[in-house]
């Protein structure tokens, strides 16, 4: 049985890789920070482990609780939106805090505890980015906390993608998606983005000259950095 572990599950694109992963059959670790996200993961036939990123005391017990796992695919889709600004606007330090703890250094502190779950199963290791977080690609400084915070992100991937040995990692662009981050007027609903993020995964080991270290759109096509 193929196993996946999905990191910030409890609702969004995070709940549709738990409920698209599961309905083929797999096995799913899912964390969430609180007993209602859990129980809803719970629900889904995942199997729930309470997490939050941000807290050091919390990601502590995550390696002992996948003791013995080997991941097919590891999803780290933990993230939070910041305010929508337009130019320069002033970024307070609470507001910088609650992004990049989330969106970077939660993903810098989880990702060394996953990657050997993932490189026992030469499987892929997939992070959650934005076309917004690509400077080559930036035509606004609108929401210029989240766009740094996403280009960090991508900086963390290939980081990580140089120690791998075995595993693919890649960044993803999940497209605008109908979330309550994304909100109802976005371009695609979850499902059509999840379903493609899943596709590049399952293509990526077999592709690994290509892709580790890659930044790709939900649909396959390659992004630059």
């Amino acid at each position: 049985m193929k196993t996946a572990l999905i990191i910030g599950a409890s609702r969004g694109i995070g709940m549709e890789f738990v409920r698209q992963y599961r309905d083929d059959g797999w096995r799913v670790f899912a964390t969430a920070r609180d007993d209602h996200g859990l129980s809803a993961l719970r629900e889904l036939g995942a199997e729930p482990l309470k997490l939050d990123v941000t807290r050091v005391e919390s990601l502590s017990g995550l390696s002992w609780q996948l003791d013995g796992v080997e991941l097919d695919v590891a999803v780290y889709n933990a993230g939070v939106n910041s305010d929508r600004t337009s130019g320069l606007a002033p970024v307070t330090k609470e507001a910088f805090d609650r992004v990049f703890h989330t969106n970077v250094l939660g993903a810098m502190q989880t990702a060394p505890l996953v990657l050997p779950f993932v490189e026992a199963a030469g499987g892929t290791f997939g992070f959650l980015s934005s076309r917004m977080g690509s400077v080559a690609l930036m035509d606004s400084n609108g929401s210029w906390l989240y766009r740094a915070s996403k280009a960090a992100v991508n900086s963390v991937v290939k980081a990580v993608s140089l120690e791998a040995q075995r595993a693919t990692c890649v960044a993803m662009h999940p497209g605008w998606v109908r979330t309550d981050m994304g909100g109802e007027n976005a371009d695609i609903d979850v499902h059509t983005s999840v379903a493609g993020m899943r596709r590049v995964f399952a293509r990526a080991p077999g592709e690994r000259a290509t892709h580790n270290g890659g930044f790709f759109n939900y649909d396959g096509n390659a992004l630059t950095w």
